[in-house]
């Protein structure tokens, strides 16, 4: 069986990752990253295809008579075309939950820098600014104190559930946002609101949904407008849930006071997107599903899907087969 990763580089560029029980299962070729030209060639010759980010097309598939198993080595699948693939016969599975921890635990970060400016004011120590004030306690942002103020997540699957009970734990009251045709309010352990109503009463936003049609821009210039003046917003979900430009406008003038992501529309960035110039703005470079322990459990559950699949019991099928 000959198994292809188009692109290893991102998961493994620190050279962590224990390649060998996908080794053992056939004959494993590492592609450290796959430009848009070399992709058909690459999975012409395969059997089972493990991709992260490089996308693979009703195109891509026709090339591939051999194909059987697309695992994609990520939760999100939309880089592959899974119609085309069941049409094609061809499997497509993902890997849910492996980052939760990771990314939870990130998105907890990104909101307390915002909030106390340790990075900032750390860097700041280095640079002397403390030495300079003379003074015993020197702070040049005041820090804000989350007890008592009101988290809305948007996306209350695994992740969005746990930033919900640190967020909690904090002290604060927390909204689950209800988006429109979506299931209604359920059981769960926190109000389930409209997303019109949540974002009038957050004074913080996080951002856990998955990217679809409905939440493609979510975050547009008319909800931003929405939320309180002073409002913060936090996105670890998916980069294309906000618009950088409303963003970045809501950022200068004031209405939002700070904007936190791991995620960009295009990653990397291009040196004019609009964030990258806005004040109190945090972007950091999709890393929060990177520890050590995530992408091992990436890597156990890939292993998994493709054993799953040969022995004829497929798992993780995005398309339900």
């Amino acid at each position: 069986m000959k198994i292809v990763v188009l692109d290893s580089h991102p998961f493994d560029s620190d050279g962590a990752v224990d390649w060998s029980a996908l080794r053992s299962l056939g004959d494993l070729t590492l592609h450290p990253g796959t430009a848009p030209e070399e992709t058909t060639a690459r999975v012409a010759v395969a059997d089972v295809v493990l991709t992260n980010k490089v996308p693979l097309r009703a195109e891509h598939l026709d090339a591939a008579p051999r194909l059987r198993l697309v695992s994609v080595l990520a939760t999100g699948f939309d880089v592959v075309d899974a119609r085309a693939a069941r049409e094609r016969g061809i499997t497509v599975c993902n890997v849910p939950g492996y980052s939760t921890p990771s990314t939870a635990q990130t998105t907890i970060a990104l909101l307390l820098e915002l909030c106390s400016h340790v990075g900032h004011h750390a860097a700041r120590v280095r640079e002397g600014a403390w030495q300079r004030a003379g003074v015993w306690s020197f702070w040049e942002r005041t820090p804000l104190e989350l007890d008592g103020l009101t988290l809305a997540v948007v996306g209350m699957g695994a992740v969005g559930t746990r930033v919900a009970r640190v967020a909690e734990a904090l002290g604060m009251r927390v909204l689950a946002a209800a988006l429109a045709g979506r299931p209604g309010p359920g059981s769960g352990p926190y109000p389930r609101v409209p997303l019109a109503e949540a974002l009038a009463r957050a004074d913080v936003v996080s951002l856990h949904c998955p990217l679809t049609a409905q939440t493609r821009g979510l975050m547009n210039a008319g909800r931003i407008a929405a939320m309180k003046r002073g409002a913060l917003l936090v996105n670890a979900g998916r980069g294309p849930l906000v618009d950088d430009e409303a963003v970045a406008a809501a950022l200068r003038s004031g209405h939002l006071a700070g904007y936190a992501a791991d995620v960009l529309t295009t990653e990397p960035p291009a040196a004019d997107n609009p964030l990258l110039a806005a004040p109190n703005c945090l972007i950091t470079p999709h890393f929060a599903w990177t520890s050590r322990a995530s992408r091992q459990r990436l890597m156990d559950a890939s292993v998994e899907n493709v054993r799953a699949f040969v022995a004829g019991s497929p798992q993780n099928d995005v398309n339900g087969n």
